[in-house]
């Protein structure tokens, strides 16, 4: 692996923000419950690929907000994305800039592939990287609302992702789903009312809070009452853990 040095990051306060807010969601975010339930599963997950010594590449990490859930248990860190922004930079057609074969133990991607417009090229590059059985931690929406970033392509059904990483050479060793749909209703009228509040001059953005966090309580009361099986089939966000098959063809 050749790994370049990071330059001053460019990136703006409120990407910075952003980061930091998705490792510490705040009750008066809108997706607070489901950032804090990303945050629990990839913490546990974390748990058990992150080992001392161990290379992690963040594939589109953006500001790396979860880094910090594996550089404590020792893990050797490092990011990839677009725009000279990270330590690995990943060029036009998505493939990762002088990294060798083979380079990583794990490769983790959190958020990004409904994004990826080339599934092939995407899952392609993580397996050339991976050595063989590397883990690879991929986070993704099975239901949310629509966020181009710069694009948004898709969304998942838990037995839709677990065919479109078996089909790319990955066998899924377990798959963690994050917010039920009774919770996501509730998380759905929230957030409209508290944009439509936050445009309100003076008081608006304090009564949008409120109401926030008044709405947050009962998506979580929700969300605990919701079977799992159902839960389990309508997630908003599916956390997985897949291993590399060996012999893949390319």
């Amino acid at each position: 692996m050749i790994k370049g040095s990071r330059s001053p990051s460019p990136t703006t306060a409120h990407a910075m923000k952003e980061g930091h807010r998705r490792l510490r969601p705040r009750l008066w975010d809108t997706d607070w419950l489901v950032l804090r339930g990303m945050r629990r599963e990839i913490d546990r997950f974390a748990g058990i690929i992150a080992t001392p010594g161990v290379l992690v590449l963040d594939f589109g990490c953006g500001t790396e907000p979860y880094a910090p859930l594996f550089t404590a248990r020792g893990t050797q860190y490092t990011g990839a994305d677009f725009g000279g922004v990270a330590e690995v930079d990943v060029d036009e057609s998505g493939r990762l800039v002088d990294v060798s074969d083979g380079s990583f133990d794990v490769v983790v991607s959190f958020q990004v592939l409904e994004h990826v417009r080339d599934l092939d090229m995407y899952f392609g590059e993580i397996r050339r990287v991976l050595r063989p059985g590397g883990r690879l931690l991929l986070s993704t929406h099975g239901t949310w609302f629509y966020h181009p970033q710069p694009e948004d392509h898709r969304r998942w059904t838990r037995q839709g992702l677990t065919a479109e990483l078996g089909a790319h050479g990955f066998e899924l060793s377990e798959c963690r789903a994050v917010v039920g749909p009774l919770a996501y209703s509730t998380i759905l009228r929230m957030t409209m009312i508290a944009h439509v509040l936050r445009a309100v001059p003076i008081a608006g953005p304090a009564v949008a809070g409120g109401v926030t966090i008044l709405a947050n309580a009962r998506a979580r009361l929700e969300d605990a009452i919701t079977p799992a099986g159902v839960a389990q089939d309508n997630a908003c966000v599916y956390v997985t853990l897949s291993r590399k098959v060996p012999a893949w063809p390319s």
